[in-house]
């Protein structure tokens, strides 16, 4: 081990929780090889910042079993934060075995966070087979587990969505129509197109440009 990795070796031993995180900070700097042990010892850490951390940094500094242990994290972790967390590194790795358990805390989680984030990361690992949760997603109550859904639909590229997201252009949420013009720049049909078209006179600024991008990507693309 050498001495900067030593160094943060030590600093992760710390009492000081700030230390420990500074020390998870100081990771991002070195190979994922070498990152990966310390960052799987601080997944056991008593701060629920320091084990949060260290599940996110797993998944840009993934070891072999990664996959595996963050699986387990979402499925059985009792704090819906670290689940939630697990959700969004499994996302970042995008490794479609992932999939079922991603399916499985959409669906099963109690948290609405958590299903947001499983909801988020398939869309990430741009699986077709996300097709129907992702739909079942547009039809929940809660408007942010509908924008997750909507965003995950576009990264897809899923064209055969696109009547279903269509019900979101009047949305009452702005955010709502806003993830709709995002995602509507990676669904290249007539109908998408029109939405767009409409979308770029939205009262919100945010809600216009986003479809006047949309729109433009769709033109040049």
């Amino acid at each position: 081990m050498n001495s900067r990795l030593s160094q943060i070796a030590a600093q992760l031993d710390s009492s000081d929780t700030c230390d420990r995180i500074l020390a998870l900070v100081a990771l991002r700097q070195v190979s994922a090889v070498e990152a990966a042990p310390l960052i799987k010892g601080a997944l056991s850490d008593e701060s629920l910042r320091v084990r949060s951390m260290a599940v996110r940094a797993l998944g840009s500094k993934p070891s072999a079993d990664a996959d595996e242990i963050l699986i387990r994290l979402l499925g059985e972790d009792p704090d819906y934060e670290i689940r939630a967390d697990a959700a969004a590194a499994l996302g970042d790795l995008k490794n479609t075995k992932a999939f079922q358990a991603l399916v499985r805390a959409f669906f099963e989680d109690t948290s609405w966070v958590v299903r947001f984030s499983a909801a988020v990361a398939l869309g990430q690992l741009q699986d077709p087979r996300a097709h129907e949760v992702l739909i079942h997603a547009l039809r929940r109550d809660e408007s942010v587990i509908q924008q997750a859904a909507i965003a995950a639909l576009g990264e897809i590229q899923d064209l055969s969505a696109v009547d279903d997201l269509l019900h979101f252009v009047q949305a009452e949420d702005w955010l709502s129509r806003q993830r709709l013009a995002e995602a509507l720049g990676n669904l290249p049909t007539p109908k998408s197109q029109s939405a767009l078209s409409y979308l770029s006179k939205d009262e919100h600024p945010q809600v216009a440009l986003a479809a006047q991008r949309s729109l433009q990507r769709l033109q040049h693309g």
